[in-house]
């Protein structure tokens, strides 16, 4: 397993993704582990590598006895880093995620490239309490602060839904060592970064949650919106850990900020995507085949379809893939269908993906729709 060592502690980080794009570090709240970022990583690693940490005291990470500081788990997110050979990345954390974020910001400037504080503060509005919840794990283990815990990690709607992540949320907060849950409660108990926001210079996403009732966005994102020079913000419909209970919004709004605008030469971006999907063969013959008359119309395709739509990050290219091949099923554009097959089976795409595709076909577009397809496929 791999280990950075941070004066003296073991601090578990997981590295995946192609090393030549750019790196993501990604830091989880209070009382969960690397695993809160699940929701984003398959998406996240089309563009980026992702170092995910296991902050001192959670998960795999070595839980020493004592009051922890911010500055201390600023500090063993660094050796993670480092421990990668990687100098430039961006950070995004969420609740004690977020305030080591801060941390870094100001006192790690020069290392980190974009900076992405959600469902946090620079101090919470009532110290004491995690006075108490210190006390209460140590002295009646997790379960004590169990209900409370989930109660703000997710909105009532979510806790009462059956989203495998609440389950998920739940074990991991309930697996914490209470002597590193405390450790941590004791950072956040004596932290007061608001001297620190105005010495952040680095491009800043503060994310809020208008259901967070552990760092709501008034007095607490605001505040750090306000503070740092130039930051960006967005709230969503969410409770404490946004990026769990809206996944998909959650991961737009990173993708907003982290990916460079979409290029102004469309008509270039299309031509890579559509070669990246339809393969160079089908591209170059649409290419050599083209003529006076039909020029203007392999523009508009290449320029809107390939280089607007398909370059959009929200979607998978597979899904993409899916839902072309059943509106093309749906419609008897058969040509078009049969292209996307083609293109699809040598990419990678699975015969059971198709089949679960052209049974909603069948139900919702109709049998013979679906008969035709699934006859074309067979000949494949």
């Amino acid at each position: 397993m791999p280990f950075a060592i941070s004066e003296g502690a073991r601090i578990f980080y997981r590295l995946e993704g192609a090393p030549e794009k750019p790196l993501l570090v990604l830091a989880h709240s209070l009382g969960v582990d690397h695993g809160l970022w699940d929701p984003q990583l398959p998406a996240l690693l089309r563009y980026v590598q992702v170092l995910r940490v296991d902050l001192r005291g959670h998960g795999a990470s070595d839980s020493p006895a004592g009051d922890y500081t911010i500055e201390q788990l600023g500090r063993d997110v660094i050796a993670a880093v480092d421990s990668t050979a990687r100098e430039r990345f961006a950070y995004c954390g969420l609740s004690l995620g977020g305030m080591i974020g801060q941390w870094l910001g100001a006192n790690a400037t020069e290392r980190i490239t974009h900076l992405v504080l959600a469902n946090t503060s620079p101090r919470v509005g009532a110290p004491d309490l995690f006075e108490a919840r210190r006390k209460a794990v140590l002295e009646g283990g997790m379960t004590s602060v169990e209900n409370a815990a989930m109660e703000r990690f997710f909105s009532p709607r979510v806790l009462a839904s059956a989203n495998p992540q609440v389950a998920t949320s739940r074990a991991a907060l309930l697996a914490a060592n209470p002597v590193g849950y405390a450790g941590c409660c004791a950072a956040i108990r004596d932290m007061d970064q608001r001297a620190l926001l105005g010495r952040i210079r680095v491009p800043t996403l503060i994310i809020g949650g208008c259901l967070d009732a552990s760092t709501p966005w008034e007095g607490h994102g605001d505040l750090l919106a306000t503070a740092i020079p130039g930051a960006r913000s967005i709230v969503l419909e969410a409770a404490h850990l946004s990026n769990v209970e809206l996944p998909s919004a959650f991961t737009n709004a990173l993708f907003d900020f982290l990916l460079p605008p979409q290029s102004n030469d469309r008509l270039a971006a299309g031509f890579t995507m559509r070669r990246s999907i339809l393969g160079d063969g089908h591209v170059d013959r649409a290419v050599a085949n083209t003529t006076e008359l039909t020029r203007d119309f392999q523009d508009l395709i290449t320029r809107y379809a390939w280089g607007t739509v398909w370059t959009r990050p929200g979607l998978d290219p597979k899904v993409r893939r899916l839902l072309v091949l059943a509106m093309t099923a749906s419609l008897g554009r058969w040509e078009e269908f049969r292209l996307h097959l083609r293109a699809g089976l040598a990419a990678g795409l699975e015969m059971p993906d198709l089949e679960e595709v052209l049974l909603q076909v069948a139900i919702y577009a109709g049998v013979p729709a679906a008969n035709t397809a699934f006859q074309i496929a067979s000949e494949k």
